[in-house]
């Protein structure tokens, strides 16, 4: 399910969201593209505008994008190497298709009882080992933003026992702080894992 608030403030907001993006990629997108070998197919699982997708792309990987904003799949949609689709986190139903999965604050706009059918959709469509790089706000509770789009938080401890029972084994886990959409800072955790 895909919450309209929040899909209304992307449709709004997708150039603005953009450009908070830096130009090179983040440590832990790097990080995942290191781990995998040129040529591996990667899913950019809940792309935004593309630009970890398009960076991928840069990096010799085959690069599949998803998102549920249709302004958002076009700007994803025009970076070089880039094969985006409008599709909801529900629509994965690839069956050991992709070496690696990247789901960077996306997966965070799902409700918390969605979460474990979500990650079992991601370990049916990695192939074995294959690798899911996961980042997600840290903390507990679901609320709204300021601009009105849905989140859910998660403390390391829950993510690790969502992941287990979704059978994907936690290779690392690090933490960080950015500034939003909405203008405020927020902690988040970012997690590997492997199927």
């Amino acid at each position: 399910m895909t919450d309209p608030e929040t899909l209304k403030v992307y449709a709004a907001r997708a150039r603005d969201y953009d450009a908070l993006a830096p130009d090179a990629p983040h440590a832990t997108l790097r990080a995942f593209l290191a781990a995998l070998t040129k040529g591996a197919r990667v899913l950019d699982l809940g792309c935004g505008p593309g630009r970890d997708a398009g960076h991928m792309a840069a990096a010799g990987m085959i690069v599949d994008a998803c998102d549920a904003s249709p302004e958002m799949v076009a700007l994803a949609a025009a970076r070089p190497g880039v094969s985006a689709r409008q599709a909801s986190f529900d629509d994965l139903e690839a069956r050991a298709a992709y070496d690696g999965i990247w789901a960077s604050f996306s997966l965070l706009h799902a409700p918390r009882a969605a979460m474990p059918l979500h990650l079992a959709a991601i370990a049916r469509a990695l192939k074995p080992g294959g690798l899911l790089g996961l980042t997600l706000k840290e903390g507990t509770g679901e609320s709204r933003d300021r601009l009105g789009r849905f989140y859910t938080y998660y403390t390391e401890d829950e993510l690790r026992a969502l992941l287990g029972a979704a059978r994907l084994e936690v290779a690392q886990v690090t933490r960080g702080e950015s500034r939003g959409l909405d203008g405020t800072t927020s902690q988040w955790i970012s997690v590997s894992a492997h199927a």
